[in-house]
């Protein structure tokens, strides 16, 4: 009998796309793709496409060596969209935490509630940091967040941030505790951080028996902060009528790849020697000479790109019945994608997405107003000398 505690015990799961901030759409990979790079408009296209078709969220990713930034492009992007969330990444560091959280409130308010939080701890670009820094970074930060969505001051002390000031125009339109909080992250301290702090633990593939232990893991971490967690999974995704179809299309995507190219594209990413990239190699090297480290799951992706790298392959039914069993394991979230993004986008939404529950967590979990609005943000009252 399975020992992960899940806070939603719904049988449901948020189905989400993901958003190439960060440069790596492509039709082959390995190749840059210059009709696909990452602008305004082919992200704006991205996400509006997911957007209509019925993704309840979508990831928009962070990289400082290439890509857009995160929170400029949310902003921008807002106005055009109808119900999609936006999970944002931020790198913790990079903003002064009461701006921070005025910032993601702002956001908050300017998609009526359908803001995310991807925290984010690595190295602040241009510095080499010490694992202990950042995630010391990172837990008070969250703590300053907290204190600012839900005090009417920031009173904090710690080893990095001092603070005792109003919070009075940093309230978001989320209740209960603000925008929900993901985190990913392999390493000991940074699965600390996200059982004791975080709303939804964030998977890259792995086999269904190395998923599972990972949620055990976890569960049993944030069971010892009396806390509960959600999980998610990012993969990528490939679907055809036929199976055979799609297993050639793994083809196809490696057919131009240089190896060595792959490498250089790969490291472009500030994360490409993390643990979690690591782990991913470590799951390719397992894999068959086909690339499948088990039935439909093919590895071959992250020959050619950090993060995330391995994808679902296989017919409507079959990809179904392997989300569903990830369901059934606890997995409330999917952060899906394939290559290239808008037409993978649409494969996906004509033959799966409609044959998946698909609600929001914030909804879920009671962040959002079901009638009555969320405290507008406001300022504090003009004093005149």
């Amino acid at each position: 009998m399975s020992s992960i505690k899940i806070r939603t015990e719904k049988r449901t799961a948020e189905i989400a796309w993901f958003g190439d901030l960060c440069g790596g759409d492509t039709q082959y990979l390995g190749v840059l793709d210059n009709e696909r790079r990452s602008n305004f408009n082919h992200c704006k296209n991205i996400l509006l496409n997911a957007d209509n078709h019925g993704f309840n969220n979508i990831l928009l990713p962070s990289s400082y060596i290439v890509g857009q930034d995160p929170f400029t492009f949310a902003g921008a992007i807002a106005p055009f969209t109808k119900n999609i969330s936006l999970l944002v990444a931020h790198r913790f560091g990079e903003l002064h935490p009461p701006m921070l959280a005025r910032t993601i409130s702002t956001l908050d308010h300017i998609l009526e509630g359908r803001f995310i939080l991807n925290v984010i701890s690595s190295d602040l670009p241009g510095y080499k940091e010490d694992g202990a820094l950042r995630y010391q970074r990172t837990r008070e930060i969250i703590e300053i967040l907290k204190q600012a969505w839900t005090q009417e001051r920031i009173q904090f002390k710690g080893d990095l941030y001092e603070f005792d000031m109003p919070t009075d125009p940093v309230k978001p339109y989320q209740q209960n505790g603000g925008p929900l909080l993901y985190f990913g992250g392999f390493s000991p301290p940074a699965r600390d951080v996200c059982a004791q702090y975080c709303d939804t633990f964030l998977m890259w593939p792995d086999t269904e028996e190395g998923l599972q232990k990972t949620m055990e893991d976890m569960s049993a971490k944030a069971t010892a902060y009396d806390r509960v967690l959600d999980y998610g999974l990012r993969v990528h995704v490939i679907v055809r009528e036929d199976e055979n179809e799609a297993h050639k299309y793994t083809n196809l995507l490696m057919s131009k790849l240089d190896a060595e190219q792959g490498e250089q594209i790969k490291n472009r990413s500030q994360d490409a020697k993390n643990m979690g990239v690591l782990q991913q190699n470590t799951l390719r090297d397992s894999a068959n000479k086909e690339g499948y480290a088990e039935p439909m799951l093919w590895t071959g992706i992250g020959r050619a790109r950090s993060g995330c790298g391995a994808a679902i392959v296989g017919t409507p039914d079959q990809i179904i019945t392997k989300l569903n069993r990830y369901i059934d394991m606890g997995i409330r979230s999917f952060i899906l994608s394939g290559y290239p993004l808008i037409e993978e986008c649409d494969l996906f939404a004509k033959y799966v997405l409609p044959e998946l529950p698909n609600e929001k967590l914030a909804k879920l979990q009671g962040r959002l107003p079901e009638t009555e609005p969320a405290t507008p943000l406001t300022t504090a009252p003009l004093k005149v000398q």
